[in-house]
């Protein structure tokens, strides 16, 4: 039996992140998998230490650019805890709209990918035409086409007329047209099964013990989602978390097209009940304190823990991703699976080195 030692990646024709894993192979089965991280360290959190706590959101937001709402409602949520700040209703309810196109945003990405890492190019192009549409509203109402840069401390920095409200609704009726006509395609092409159905198995046990999050967890039968806790506007919406029982790179994929639909709900009940009022509190004086702060992301929970010693500058922001909390569940993965099924399941625990190396 031959042995050897093959890269897979940092570049790689189907994976779109500058991840290397060190594969050893064993004729066409992988007997061991070690990650090799580091390309891409940028050092973010050194600069909650330089820059003013205000201008920390900016940066929280650049940490990931598909997250990049989220880390900034989570970063944000941390001073406001700290800080004594109570968000007003409509804001909360802001958040969560655009913390949902986010979620979409992402999925939508996300399985683009996955079906060009089987081959299916078609529909790549078909799903990322949707995702398309998810920018333009997101552009419409905000600005930017992925970086938002609407969440600050206290609050939003703009707003949504009733026109936009309207135009919103029609555009996800839409998007939940389309993504209806490709959902058979992904449950049951033949093809598809084949290459995603017992691969990269994860049990719900394996799944607890690993710490694994998000799509990955709950494909595994786990119905843990930090949305559940309350935070925003969640609270006051009404939802289920998606889950799966056969813990393979097909349940993963089902996990995050259920929970387009979800975010698609989500958005139209937070449309619908959106409260008028202000969208940003006062903030007056500076952080004083700690705090640990949670958010589900479209890859999991992430969580900030802020320290701040009562100056313009945090003495301390460390940030867990959600990749971070995956990587040794990828590398528990891959023992035991050819070589071909390789891009398949490491798209399924969709990996972001961004976030990973801050």
């Amino acid at each position: 039996m031959r042995t050897s030692v093959i890269p897979f990646g940092p570049q790689h024709p189907v994976l779109p992140e500058p991840l290397q894993l060190k594969l050893t192979v064993e004729d066409e089965v992988i007997t061991e998998a070690v990650p090799a991280l580091g390309y891409v360290h940028r050092g973010l959190e050194a600069l909650a230490q330089n820059r003013d706590f205000h201008q920390m959101v900016q940066v929280t937001e650049r940490v990931c650019g598909i997250c990049s709402v989220l880390h900034a409602i989570c970063y944000c949520q941390g001073l406001e805890d700290i800080m004594g700040i109570t968000v007003p209703p409509r804001a909360r309810y802001l958040r969560v709209i655009w913390g949902e196109l986010l979620r979409l945003h992402s999925h939508l990405l996300w399985m683009g990918l996955f079906a060009d890492s089987f081959g299916f190019e078609s529909l790549f192009m078909q799903l990322w035409k949707i995702r398309e549409r998810v920018l333009d509203i997101q552009e419409a109402t905000t600005g930017n086409r992925v970086i938002s840069g609407t969440i600050r401390v206290g609050g939003v920095s703009r707003d949504m007329d009733a026109r936009q409200v309207h135009w919103i609704a029609d555009q996800l009726t839409w998007v939940a047209h389309q993504v209806r006509q490709i959902e058979p395609v992904l449950r049951e092409d033949f093809t598809i099964r084949r290459r995603t159905e017992g691969k990269g198995v994860l049990t719900s046990a394996q799944a607890r013990e690993l710490g694994a999050v998000g799509p990955v967890l709950r494909a595994s039968g786990i119905a843990q989602d930090i949305r559940q806790t309350g935070y925003a506007a969640y609270g006051e919406l009404d939802f289920e978390p998606v889950t799966a029982t056969a813990g393979d790179c097909h349940a993963r994929c089902m996990v995050r097209l259920g929970e387009i639909d979800q975010s698609i709900d989500l958005i139209h009940q937070a449309l619908d009940r959106l409260p008028g009022g202000d969208i940003r509190s006062e903030v007056r004086g500076r952080p004083q304190g700690e705090t640990l702060m949670r958010v589900e992301q479209p890859r999991g929970e992430v969580v900030y823990y802020i320290r701040a010693d009562g100056g313009k500058t945090l003495s301390r922001v460390r940030i867990r991703t959600p990749t971070f909390a995956n990587i040794p569940v990828l590398v528990k993965l891959l023992p035991g699976i050819f070589l071909s099924d390789v891009p398949v399941v490491v798209l399924s625990i969709d990996p972001c080195v961004s976030c990973l190396e801050r």
